[in-house]
């Protein structure tokens, strides 16, 4: 029998990755959105996938109009990535983006209660939750010391998923991600502001790149290969939480000066430090321990930091408009 899925955030990054994946794998695909008449669905035209989907329009704050959305689609497995996704802006907005994470999370975990079906569900966690995490890479025990108002509302959906699990015996896990991009990164996120910064300056657009700490560093993956991992996730015969990371971490200055190399640039001539996005409270270092995914999942990141910022560059480089 073929398999439903149904993606809360259909449209981001990951949201269209993963769609493109299981469709590969012979699943119906269907996705949320606020409006569907309204929504931008850019990422699934681009990945040329939009009519093999089937889309709700859904109001994430309504648990009513979740509960009859879940009983209409029925579907096998539920992956929660929607909610405001910048650790920025939550400093900006840290109510809205407590609202959009928490409280979706909750209420699909008791849509799935109240539907009494097995409903394999998937929350999209994330490394914020951990804070800095220094030379030793954080795992699935390691404890939360979030740093934002995003981390801390990712860390509390963590606590809920865990507690329904437990509580009700739901099949509801958690991917703990570390930082992943792609050539589908919007231009808010600061990877994507260097790509872009690094090929308008290349073409002559601009002149120079405004960056806040370049000091932090990161522990960057791809997000097709962290897509996969979300999938397998869901495949297990007990719900489990996972690390999804490389395990290396690198400077957002290492990441800057391998974008400019790339096009042969010298970064130190383009790079202009500015206090105005240097955010009141960051993460100094970020490395995860993907060790328990390798292990159970069979799961590794296969693209290394130099190859993800190569293909951002040549996606960008190729874009028409």
């Amino acid at each position: 029998m073929t398999k439903k899925a149904l993606i809360v955030g259909i449209s981001g990054q990951d949201g269209s990755l993963l769609a493109q994946l299981l469709l590969k794998k012979g699943y119906k695909v269907f996705g949320t959105s606020r409006d569907v008449k309204k929504s931008n669905l850019k990422n699934l035209v681009k990945l040329n996938i939009l009519n093999k989907c089937k889309f709700f329009s859904l109001t994430l704050k309504d648990p009513k109009m979740i509960l009859r959305c879940v009983k209409k689609v029925k579907p096998d497995e539920i992956y929660n990535l929607s909610g405001q996704s910048s650790v920025g802006l939550s400093f900006k907005e840290p109510r809205s983006t407590s609202n959009s994470i928490i409280n979706p999370t909750l209420f699909f975990l008791e849509a799935i209660r109240k539907s009494k079906k097995k409903i394999k569900f998937y929350n999209a966690c994330s490394s914020e939750c951990f804070g800095s995490t220094g030379n030793k890479a954080a795992n699935e025990n390691t404890p939360f010391r979030p740093k934002s108002p995003y981390g801390v509302s990712k860390a509390t959906a963590f606590l809920i998923t865990k507690v329904f699990r437990e509580s009700f015996g739901i099949f509801a896990t958690s991917g703990i991600l570390f930082n992943h991009d792609s050539s589908l990164r919007p231009d808010k996120f600061v990877t994507k502001k260097i790509i872009k910064g690094v090929v308008d300056i290349y073409k002559g657009k601009k002149n120079y790149l405004d960056l806040g700490n370049v000091n932090i560093a990161r522990d960057w993956g791809w997000a097709e290969d962290y897509v996969e991992a979300m999938h397998l996730i869901l495949q297990q015969k007990k719900p489990q939480d996972f690390v999804i990371a490389t395990g290396k971490s690198y400077s957002l200055r290492n990441f800057a000066k391998i974008a400019f190399e790339t096009l042969n640039l010298q970064w130190k001539k383009y790079v202009r430090i500015s206090k105005y996005f240097i955010r009141p409270s960051d993460i100094k270092k970020s490395l995860g321990n993907p060790k328990k995914a390798n292990n159970i999942l069979k799961w590794k990141a296969k693209y290394t930091m130099k190859k993800i910022v190569n293909e951002m560059i040549k996606s960008e480089l190729n874009k028409k408009i």
